[in-house]
Parts: structure tokens; C-alpha cells; sequence
């Protein structure tokens, strides 16, 4: 009778359960301290040179070793691009270590152990030589032989010749493509966090492709000596059976050359599987995508590939003693994977044209959108739309330029321009509207080239004349095949987005004032280091964001720059303890700006040119400012501010003449009210007080005005 199988107690695990927990906690503990648990294995792998391992733990380690190629080849079929996967090298050179020491240990048990039989050094050599040579080792040979051309020959060589040039080009093209992400960060289309993540990459792809260059070497290095460890174990292990174990040649000879044959497949498989993942990564090159993706996209975008193929098939299926059969149903293959690639290219050009079609038609205005002031807008004839519509328009990249050219210049976030056509305007002309209120328009012919002559005597070029819309100097529209003889004449030739961007440009600094809205201030101050934050919120005034808008607003109108924020709240707090006037305050602030104000009026040689009062205007400008403290107001007769502007724009037009303009230098007392009788008749001159020249600026007296 049979016994009853013994029952487990429910209260006391198995052997086989406390085994698998041991392992979980051993798992758990290594993940836990995956820096120890990688150092440990490095360890061990050196190890393995050094101290005989016994065939189980040579078993385990060949199918780790064989494990890990799977894997990174798994890795290298899926990854998008080849920096995604920038560990590689360093991998390859764990792989490729781990790899040699169990051929180590192989060939330290087949030279001690062969005598005893094709099981001396474990079980996955003696399958490999089984299932793969057959027993046979003179199968065995030819096979490792090819597998050793395959690897050697054909993929580790192409994958090191495509590695060296793809690390050479990759540094050369270094410079370039470090000048373009410049470029774009300069023009507006990126910003500095994509410009910085740019330039990462650029570094990474570099190293990278340097460091596949060096570790390819590693794989080609791992082939040679698999050729080499494969030749001592077969020569070594003969000799050894014959003379120090009593071995016939027959026995010797086939002991050891499967054992050797077996190990050298179980080595140089895996090496196999690398080195094509070692190319798969390196051919890859700029492709996006997975492997199977890229590829299928790439040849899905020609089908009359696949019906050349198919009829090339049916006719080689024709000839002769071939079989007609399968290459029929090759061929038909071939054809309906063409067509299918082709009906799916044409619906995915329908679906492309779609919206395209749909990006371009103009979505109707709700009344949200018609109640909407934009502060900025471009208003474009209906001649004009292409400028911004065709997939060539530069009008849109141009107007995004500008944006950071005020940042660098004025310190000052320029809106939004919002480009829209409009059907009520000529249709070669566009309008320039701040806050929805015109302020500009002009007529461009879009398909000429605009020739510019400030001395007015272009006579004898043919085209149409008229004025350049910015600043009314005398030009003429000319054709293309025309600009290149204005400009050997020394005319200026522009394109017509320049105009409008140059147009856009005078518009934007005329009108600085009004686009620093509240919102824009606020967007400043967030933009601040917190202690900045802080202080414009100590400021002592009921509204400190308010006031510090006036104050922007006063400095932009006289074309200075906000850029240098920390040090203007830092003066708006210290005049805001004593004063609660904008003027007053907005003066000090000018005074701590000296320095800059200074450089900016600088001429090439470093010397601020200006242009004095005589002593009589001083003495009479101060007679005329009566009052105290904030309450000051300015009295003089409207006669003679009209002498005195006569006298200054005459001054100032002698420089104007030669593109010059030098600052008008007076008292701190009398310099807002100077600045507001010359601002009429040339906004482009500068009216400096005294206190803001800096200790360090060296002056030039041009011009006095004087009766």
C-alpha cells in the first residue's frame, strides 16, 4: 500500500519557500544599493580571471553573458535616436569583460577537465556543441569559422569604420551647428532653456559618438581573442591529453575540440548579438524613431519600389529551373504590400492637406475676438496676405525677431504683434495699430525690392517712385533683376518684410510708454530675485507697482534702458521714502543711471558729445522754475520758448545732417521742463542734467545755444 504523501505544516514554511524569500530580500537589498551591488559584480567579474569556478557557476555565467546581448540588442532596436541610449560604451565594455573572464574559466576547465568527457565544462557548452555542431566537431569548425567572419569580417569592421566617421564628422560639424542654435536663440525662435538643452545634446552626441569610436575597438579586440583563446584550447588541450592523461589522438582530438567548438559558439554568439547592436546603433545616425518604425516609414514612401521588385521576382521565376511557385507568391506578396503602402501614403496626403486646409482658413471672429484690443497689431491688403501665408514667408520670423532685439536694447518684453489680413485696407498697403488705434501705414509692392537713396538722386533706374514709408526718404520700386546694380551703385536695397520690420520697429520705440502696461510691469517683477521682489512691495507709496510703472514708462520715453531692474527699484525706494512725485522720483533714478546713460552716448572715440546752454538761457530757464520741493512749475513766455526751440533745433540739425546727435546737457533743475519743449521738435535728442553725468565720462562740448 501506498504511503500517504506527507502533509506540510501551514504554520512552518518549505525549504523552497524560505529559499525564494532569501532570494526576494537578496534582490531587494542589491536594488537598494545598486552602487555596491555593481562594484561587487565588477569585482567578481575580475575574479573570475583569477579563481577556478566550478561548472555550475560557469553554466549561470554563460547565460548571463548571453541574457545581456539579448537584452541590449532588444534596447537598440527600440531606442529613437542613438544618444537615448548613451550608456552603450560603457555597457559594451562590462559585456565584453564578462565575456572574456567566463572564457577564461571555460578554457581553465577544458584544459583540466577535457579528459574526462564533452561535460568537463558544463552543461551550456556540452548543449552548444550538441544541438549546434552535432557532435561532430569537424561541423563544428566550419560553423565557428563562419561565425567568427561574420562577426569579425563584416559587422565589427563596417561598425568601427562607421563609428570613426560618424566621431569625426560629429566634432566638425560641432562649430556649426553651435553657430545655428545661436543663431535661432538670436532671432526669438528658441528660448534660453531650449538653447541650453540644445547645446547639452550637441555635447552629449559629440562624447557619445567619440566614445563608440574607442568602444568598438573593444568588441573587434573581444573577436580576436576569441580566435586566439579558441586556437590554445584545441592545440593546448590535445597536447595535454596525449601526453599527461594517455589519450589516443582520435579521443584527444575530439574531447577537446567540441568542448573547444562548444565554447567558442557559447561566446561568440553573444559577441555576435552585440556587435550587431554595436552597428544597428552606430548605422542609425540622425533617424528618428524605433528601428522597425524608421525603416517601415522610409520605404512606405515608395511603392513603385515594391512593384519594381514584384515584376522582378515574376521574371526571375520565369527563367529555367527555378521555382516559379515561390517566387509568384513572393512577387504577389511584394505587389499587395505596394499597394497597400500606396493607399495609405494617399490618405495620409489627403489628411495633411486637410489641415493644412484647416490651419490656413481663418476661423470665424466671435464677438470675444471682435471686443479683443490687441497691443500690437499688423493689418496686412490682401496682396500682402502671402507674406505670411506661404511656407517661404520670412514677415513672421522677422516681427518675432524684434522682440528680443528691444529685450537687448531696452530691457523692454515687446508684446505679441498679432498679423491679421484685412479686406477694408488697399490691397498693397498695411497699418500698424497699438492698442487698436492706427499709427502707421505704408504701401509695398510685395514682389519688388525697395532702393533707398537719402540724397534723392536716384533718376535713371527704372521702377516707381515714392517714399520709404518709415522715415519718407526719397526711393523707388524696383524689380529684382535690378537690385544688384543699386547696390553697385551704393544704394540701399531692402526687401519688403524689412521695410514693414523696420516700419514696426520706430513705431515700438515711439509708443514704448504705452505697451509697458500694468500687466507687462507685473511679468518685470516676477522676472526679480525675491529680495527684489520684496523691496518693490516695501516701497512706500500706496500703490508701489503703479508707481514703478510710471517710472518705466518716463525712462522709456526718453529711450532709456530697463534692463539693469535691481538698481531702478533700488533708487524708486530710496526716492519714495522722501517724495511722493513721479518726476522727482523718476530724476534720482536717472541719477543712479548715470553710468549707463553716459555709455550710451558715447561716441566711438569714448567721449559723450553735448551741446551746452549759454549762460543766459541757464539763468533765465532758472528764473523761469518757481516753487519748492515737488511743487515746482516752470513760467517763461511763450516767445521765448519759441526763440529757444528756433535757436536748439538750428544747433541740432547741423549734426542731424551727418546722422549725429548729441545730448543736450542743462541744469538738474530745469532738465524735465527742457526735455518737454524739445520732445515736439527732436525726440531723437537727448536732455542730460549735470548730476547724471558719471564721475568716469569724459565730455566733448560740440555746439552752445546762445543768443
Amino acid at each position: 500500500m501506498a504511503a500517504a504523501p506527507k502533509r506540510l505544516s501551514s504554520g512552518r514554511p518549505t525549504a523552497a519557500a524560505a529559499g525564494l524569500g532569501q532570494l526576494q530580500r537578496g534582490l531587494s537589498l542589491g536594488f537598494a544599493n545598486r552602487d555596491v551591488a555593481f562594484a561587487a559584480g565588477l569585482c567578481l567579474i575580475l575574479g573570475m580571471l583569477f579563481v577556478p569556478l566550478p561548472t555550475a557557476l560557469l553554466d549561470f555565467g554563460l547565460a548571463i553573458s548571453l541574457a545581456l546581448s539579448v537584452l541590449v540588442l532588444m534596447v537598440a532596436l527600440w531606442i529613437p535616436r542613438p544618444l537615448d541610449f548613451n550608456s552603450f560604451p560603457t555597457l559594451l565594455l562590462v559585456v565584453t569583460m564578462l565575456r572574456l573572464a567566463l572564457n577564461v574559466s571555460s578554457t581553465r576547465l577544458i584544459l583540466s577537465e577535457g579528459h574526462t568527457g564533452t561535460d568537463a565544462a558544463g552543461h551550456v557548452i556540452q548543449g552548444f556543441s550538441r544541438f549546434v555542431v552535432g557532435g561532430d566537431f569537424l561541423i563544428g569548425v566550419v560553423i565557428f569559422a563562419i561565425l567568427v567572419v561574420i562577426n569579425f569580417i563584416v559587422i565589427t569592421k563596417g561598425s568601427t569604420r562607421i563609428a570613426e566617421v560618424s566621431a569625426r564628422f560629429s566634432l566638425d560639424a560641432m562649430p556649426g551647428k553651435q553657430m545655428a542654435i545661436d543663431a535661432d536663440l538670436g532671432a526669438g525662435l528658441i528660448d534660453d532653456e531650449e538653447a541650453k538643452k540644445r547645446r547639452r545634446e550637441l555635447s552629449d552626441e559629440s562624447a557619445f559618438f567619440g566614445s563608440m569610436d574607442g568602444a568598438s575597438k573593444f568588441v573587434r579586440g573581444d573577436a580576436v581573442a576569441g580566435i586566439i583563446i579558441t586556437l590554445i584550447n584545441v592545440v593546448g588541450g590535445i597536447l595535454i591529453g596525449l601526453f599527461q592523461h594517455g589519450l589516443s589522438l582520435s579521443q584527444a582530438a575530439n574531447n577537446y575540440t567540441v568542448l573547444t567548438i562548444g565554447d567558442g559558439l557559447v561566446t561568440q554568439v553573444p559577441a555576435l548579438i552585440v556587435s550587431l547592436a554595436a552597428g544597428m546603433i552606430v548605422t542609425k545616425g540622425g533617424t528618428e524613431g524605433a528601428t522597425n518604425e524608421a525603416l517601415l516609414a522610409q520605404l512606405s514612401h515608395f511603392p513603385k519600389a515594391l512593384y519594381m521588385a514584384a515584376a522582378l521576382l515574376l521574371g526571375i521565376g520565369l527563367l529555367p529551373g527555378f521555382p516559379f511557385l515561390v517566387f509568384l507568391l513572393l512577387a504577389a506578396l511584394m505587389a499587395g504590400l505596394g499597394r497597400m503602402v500606396e493607399g495609405q501614403a494617399a490618405a495620409r496626403e489627403k489628411a495633411e492637406a486637410a489641415e493644412t486646409a484647416a490651419k490656413e482658413k481663418p476661423a470665424p471672429e466671435t464677438p470675444k475676438d471682435l471686443m479683443r484690443v490687441d497691443d500690437i497689431r499688423l493689418d496686412l491688403g490682401a496682396t500682402l496676405v502671402p507674406l505670411i501665408a506661404s511656407k517661404e514667408a520670412a514677415l513672421p520670423g522677422k516681427v518675432q525677431s524684434l522682440r528680443n532685439l528691444f529685450v537687448r536694447e531696452y530691457g523692454f518684453m515687446m508684446p505679441s504683434v498679432r498679423i491679421k489680413d484685412d479686406a477694408s485696407l488697399p490691397v498693397t498697403t498695411y497699418a500698424i495699430l497699438v492698442h487698436g488705434v492706427e499709427v502707421g501705414r505704408g504701401e509695398i509692392r510685395p514682389h519688388s525690392l525697395l532702393v533707398i537713396d537719402p540724397q534723392g538722386t536716384i533718376t535713371d533706374l527704372p521702377g516707381e517712385k515714392t517714399r520709404e514709408p518709415t522715415f519718407g526718404l526719397a526711393a523707388i520700386w524696383v524689380d529684382r533683376q535690378h537690385a544688384q546694380e543699386a547696390e553697385q551703385r551704393g544704394y540701399t536695397v531692402v526687401d519688403p518684410e524689412s521695410v514693414i520690420t523696420t516700419h514696426l520697429t520706430e513705431v515700438v520705440k515711439d509708443h514704448l510708454p504705452d505697451l509697458l502696461t500694468y500687466g507687462a510691469v507685473q511679468e518685470l517683477v516676477k522676472g526679480l530675485d525675491a529680495d527684489y521682489r520684496k523691496l518693490v512691495g516695501d516701497i512706500q507709496n500706496p500703490s508701489p507697482p503703479i508707481l514703478l510703472q510710471h517710472v518705466l514708462q518716463n525712462l522709456l520715453a526718453e529711450k532709456v534702458s530697463i534692463r539693469n531692474l535691481p538698481l531702478i527699484v533700488e533708487a524708486v525706494a530710496e526716492a519714495a521714502a522722501s517724495s511722493k512725485n513721479v518726476t522727482t522720483i523718476t530724476e534720482h533714478v536717472r541719477r543712479r543711471l548715470s553710468n549707463q546713460i553716459c555709455r550710451a552716448l558715447a561716441d566711438k572715440a569714448g567721449y559723450v558729445p553735448v551741446i551746452v546752454l549759454s549762460s543766459s538761457w541757464e539763468s533765465e530757464f532758472t528764473a523761469a522754475v518757481k516753487g519748492t520741493g515737488d511743487d515746482r512749475t516752470f513760467l517763461m513766455s511763450p516767445q521765448r520758448v519759441q526763440e529757444f526751440i528756433l535757436a536748439a533745433r538750428q544747433e541740432i540739425q547741423k549734426f542731424a545732417q551727418k546722422d549725429e546727435w548729441p545730448a543736450l546737457m542743462v541744469s538738474p533743475e530745469t532738465r524735465n521742463f527742457v526735455r518737454s519743449m524739445l520732445e515736439r521738435v527732436s525726440p531723437m535728442t537727448q536732455v542730460i542734467s549735470h548730476s547724471e553725468v558719471h564721475r568716469k565720462a569724459s565730455l566733448r562740448t560740440v555746439a552752445t545755444i546762445g543768443p
